[in-house]
This record gives structure tokens, sequence and C-alpha cells, in this order.
């Protein structure tokens, strides 16, 4: 990351942010919540939830000389307006993976679903 930018939007959330924190550049954090320690040395927090317009995400872009965005695999479209944004402006992309899930139980249709749900029952009404 740091060959892409010096100066960079993270939006991974407030957990996770000690991996960036040895790293040079200068970082324009948007969490909902106050992170906590350990931060990177240079950087200003923005507190705020989405969603967030492609507006307003050109704007944050520009008024920060934002040169790289790191977002995370949020799944939803929270992230479109800033991904958005950032092709706009040309600007490197890194996106953080969500970790795999755990195994569990799975079922191919509705019916299967209902059977395991109503198994489910039967053994929390009678364990064992």
């Amino acid at each position: 990351m740091p060959a892409l930018g010096e100066r960079v939007l993270l939006t991974t959330g407030r957990q996770g942010l000690e991996a960036f924190a040895a790293l040079e550049a200068w970082f324009l954090i948007r969490c909902v919540e106050q992170p906590g320690p350990p931060l990177p040395a240079r950087h200003e927090i923005v507190l705020d939830r989405g969603p967030y317009t492609l507006e307003g995400e050109l704007a944050l872009i520009d008024r920060h000389r934002i040169a790289v965005l790191v977002t995370k695999d949020s799944g939803g479209g929270y992230t479109s307006a800033q991904l958005d944004a950032a092709r706009a402006r040309g600007l490197p992309v890194l996106v953080v993976r969500r970790p795999d899930r755990p195994a569990g139980d799975s079922v191919g249709s509705v019916e299967e679903a209902l059977t395991w749900a109503g198994a489910g029952a039967v053994q929390a009404a009678h364990p064992g």
C-alpha cells in the first residue's frame, strides 16, 4: 500500500486498525465509533455513518487530497459511493476481504430447511 500513495482514506472500521499503525502514510480514518489504539502516527478521524453520496465522497477525497482508498468488503451498498468516487478520481482501491465464515449446517431447499429447523426445535425441547 505505501507505494500507491501517501494520503489514505481508510474505511475498514475501527477493528483491525493496528494493521496500519506502523505505516508511514497519512490516514483519514472514517469510523462509526471512536477507534482505540494502536493507530497510525499520522491520522485524522472522522466519525460518520453512511449511506454516503457520490458528491460527498468526491468532496471528501478532494478536501483531504486522498491518493488511495482502503475499504472492506462489506457486502452492501454502503461502499458503492466511495468506490464510484475513487474510480472517478482514478484512485487505486485496496479491498480487505471478509474472513472466511466458519463451517456450519446447510440445506439445499426450503423443505430441507423446514425439516432442519423442526429438528432443531425438537432437540432444544428434548435435549439428549
